[in-house]
């Protein structure tokens, strides 16, 4: 249990005050979304499941087993719609999610950011649109898979880590307003995923062991340089890759193949140690690549800030999905980490905690170097 939490609430709980009445169900097809659902009705809930279609990707998309929001997962959560009883709305979406994630993906590399497509996700098809028509069925809440916790503060409700840190999802739900979040429910926030597994099988859905979705669900196989060249082609070109000084140490076939941190791929022999990038130049198509010290980073700056808390003193931060907590200060758009990071990117997340609590999101917009000689 994190710092801070006194305990975790059990689906039961979350589900009891929402007994006979209408709650809408996010249903992704997947194992998660699905116990939800049978939970919601098994407390008595009016359930109604809503689907999202996103994109069609043919054969590539049904070949790649755990591919969310695809043709198969859809059909998943008709199956188990129908075994519980329970009406079910499949929605086409594919316009929507593709000016408001997949375009956003491809312009985010452009810009020589690394971009997080599950934030812009949740921001505006999950939880705007579909929020909204939750709301228009009749909904009185919306419930979602995500492992995630909303726990009730003295000042309203509060968005917490799930208890499981291996499947906590909190960072990918930082721009979740708070009246969103007086909307949502996470029933499985207090569980482990085997736990949600057992209940799947104990609810006898045919998803009970269902794969898990892996990499960006857009993205067959994981190639998303090539889902970027799809929409952007032009960025499909060589270009050079430099040192800080700008001097020429070798050859790149397009900026959006790399982010800040990465050391696979640039190829780059007869150096004296490793090098990294460090920095990404689009608009001169340059890659800025170093040695591991020219990494670190003293702070960043952030734009698009969501407060959910007061950030006052010192916070924990988040600065990548998988990276991890690190102290620091939250200021007047700026994150001030009390020792150096490395791998700082443009175009990925800062999500700030205070205990289990989730306070503050913002996305990185630049960086400022450790080194004073070094371009952030």
């Amino acid at each position: 249990m994190w710092p801070g939490m006194t305990r975790s609430l059990s689906p039961a709980e979350i589900l009891a005050p929402l007994a006979g009445r209408r709650v809408a169900v996010a249903m992704s097809g997947g194992v998660d979304s699905s116990v939800v659902a049978a939970l919601a009705h098994e407390a008595g809930c009016d359930v109604v499941g809503i689907t999202l279609q996103l994109y069609d990707q043919g054969a590539a998309t049904a070949a790649r087993p755990g591919a969310c929001c695809a043709g198969a997962d859809i059909r998943d959560a008709r199956s188990v719609a129908a075994r519980l009883g329970i009406a079910h709305y499949v929605i086409d979406m594919e316009s929507r999610f593709n000016e408001s994630v997949i375009e956003k993906f491809a312009d985010a590399y452009a810009q020589g950011r690394t971009p997080v497509p599950c934030v812009e996700c949740n921001r505006t098809v999950k939880f705007t649109d579909l929020l909204a028509l939750a709301r228009e069925l009749g909904a009185e809440a919306l419930l979602t898979g995500h492992y995630v916790q909303r726990l009730e503060g003295p000042d309203g409700a509060e968005l917490h880590r799930a208890a499981d840190p291996s499947k906590d999802q909190s960072y990918f739900l930082w721009t979740t307003t708070q009246a969103q979040l007086d909307y949502l429910r996470f029933p499985l926030g207090g569980l482990a995923k085997a736990e949600t597994r057992a209940l799947a099988g104990r609810f006898g859905l045919s998803v009970a062991a269902k794969p898990d979705s892996q990499d960006i669900c857009f993205v067959p196989g994981g190639d998303y340089a090539r889902v970027v060249e799809k929409v952007r082609p032009e960025l499909a070109r060589p270009g050079d890759i430099v040192d800080h000084h700008g001097r020429v140490l070798g050859q790149h076939q397009g900026v959006h193949r790399f982010t800040v941190g990465q050391r696979r791929g640039l190829e780059l022999g007869g150096q004296a140690e490793p090098l990294y990038v460090i920095g990404i130049d689009a608009a001169a198509n340059r890659v800025i690549a170093g040695p591991r010290r020219e990494l670190a980073v003293a702070a960043a700056h952030l734009e698009g800030l969501n407060l959910l808390g007061s950030t006052d003193g010192v916070l924990d931060v988040k600065v990548r999905s998988m990276a991890p907590l690190a102290s620091a200060r939250w200021h007047d758009g700026q994150v001030d980490f009390a020792e150096p990071l490395y791998g700082v990117a443009p175009g990925q997340a800062a999500v700030a905690y205070r205990g289990s609590r989730l306070v503050a999101g913002g996305t990185i917009a630049s960086t400022v170097a450790v080194s004073a000689d070094l371009a952030a």
